[in-house]
C-alpha cells in the first residue's frame, strides 16, 4: 500500500471516529439502583444529564442515599462503557484503539 492510500485510509478512519464520538455525546444511558430509588442519566461521554431520586429514600440517612446514588452512577457508567465499546468498534471496523 502506498503512502497516499495509507493517508486516505487514516483520514477515513479519523472521520469515522469523530462521527462516533459525536454520536456518543448525544447518546444517553440510564443507570438504575435500589429498584429505581435512584436513576442516573449520562451521556456516552460520562456527562451527567439527570439525577432522579425517589421520595421514598430516607433523607435523614445520608450514607444510604450516597450508596444508592453511587450504585446508579456505576450502573450508568457500565452501560456507557458498553455503548462506547460498541460504537467505537463499529467506527474502527474492530481495529483496537489505544486507551
Amino acid at each position: 500500500m502506498d503512502m497516499k492510500a495509507l493517508m486516505e485510509q487514516a483520514k477515513g478512519l479519523q472521520a469515522k471516529v469523530s462521527a462516533a464520538q459525536d454520536s456518543l455525546s448525544r447518546t444517553v444511558v440510564k443507570g438504575i439502583a435500589a429498584g429505581g430509588m435512584a436513576i442516573v442519566e449520562m451521556t456516552g461521554k460520562y456527562e451527567l444529564v439527570k439525577l432522579t431520586l425517589s421520595p421514598d429514600i430516607e433523607q435523614e440517612d445520608l450514607e444510604s442515599m450516597t450508596a444508592i446514588i453511587s450504585a446508579a452512577f456505576n450502573d450508568a457508567k457500565a452501560k456507557a462503557d458498553a455503548t462506547i465499546d460498541k460504537v467505537m468498534s463499529e467506527a474502527t471496523a474492530g481495529m483496537p484503539l489505544p486507551q
